[in-house]
């Protein structure tokens, strides 16, 4: 997702400097006109807005307050725009942090997968000050289709998490639905032709139940990330006294097909699974505790 959105920066015209840990991977953004930084420090170096997408909320801290972080550029950023999806706390604290170098930081987690990223149909839920969030503004309009402020640091995250609760949730009932289908002799097109024109529609059924029965589980966002992300919102539900036990059930059948090698596959492979399209999966049962 990064990519496609640093793509639409730099065809939107603004000069971009770039940071990867393995640089070959920024070898088509370089080739398309950005410069390359040794470090996140020297791409947040006397920029206006400095952005961040990453995997883990540990890959957040190291990229922002790290020994070659953003906030040790030796001309801050005048805003930091953090699009991972991340914890709220940390969030929270990297906002601090930003603050007392005279930054203003934005957290802007963002759902709409890779097609979303290229299309530039993002929806990007911002936590932050709103005049960070006005000054930013233009820029998200190049990445996103549904841009909403929530709040003060730490409230787009926590918005993100109400969209991986959706998600995944969507996803168990998808997982199950398809199998039914199957194994009741309906021909699945046939099938989705009527429960995507009523109630039942939504994103996944649309773009993801298509990919599963064609057999296609290339991620657009991967079994690792949404693992991650449902472990984030436990934690956020713990803190707020709330058990969620679907989520429990989403987060241990991911934890089941991660620990089956399948963190590189998109999220759909949990119908693959449940479906028998992936074939059998030693010690899968996330329907049982």
């Amino acid at each position: 997702m990064g990519h496609a959105m640093a793509h639409r920066l730099l065809h939107a015209g603004y000069p971009l400097k770039v940071h990867t840990r393995t640089k070959a991977k920024a070898r088509p953004l370089l080739e398309a006109g950005a410069d390359w930084a040794e470090t996140p420090a020297d791409a947040a170096n006397d920029t206006a807005i400095c952005c961040s997408i990453v995997s883990l909320p540990t890959d957040v801290e190291q990229v922002h307050l790290g020994e070659h972080g953003t906030l040790q550029a030796p001309t801050k950023p005048q805003i930091l725009i953090d699009f991972t999806t991340s914890s709220p706390g940390l969030a929270e604290r990297l906002a601090e942090r930003a603050t007392a170098h005279g930054t203003m930081a934005l957290d802007a987690p963002v759902s709409g997968g890779d097609i979303g990223a290229r299309d530039g149909r993002l929806s990007i839920m911002v936590g932050g000050p709103e005049e960070g969030f006005l000054q930013a503004e233009p820029l998200f309009e190049h990445l996103g289709s549904t841009i909403v402020h929530h709040g003060a640091p730490g409230a787009g995250q926590r918005a993100k998490l109400v969209n991986q609760i959706l998600v995944a949730g969507g996803m168990l009932g998808l997982a199950e639905a398809m199998a039914f289908s199957e194994q009741s002799g309906l021909a699945y097109d046939r099938v989705l032709r009527s429960v995507s024109a009523g109630a039942a529609g939504s994103w996944a059924v649309d773009h993801l139940a298509p990919r599963v029965a064609k057999g296609d589980f290339a991620p657009g966002f991967f079994v690792a990330h949404l693992k991650k992300d449902l472990g984030l919102v436990l934690e956020a539900g713990e803190d707020l006294g709330l058990p969620l036990p679907t989520m429990q059930l989403a987060f241990r059948a991911y934890q089941a097909l991660s620990e089956n090698g399948m963190d590189a596959l998109g999220t759909q492979a949990l119908a693959g699974v449940v479906s028998g399209k992936l074939g059998e999966v030693p010690g899968f049962s996330p329907y049982h505790s």
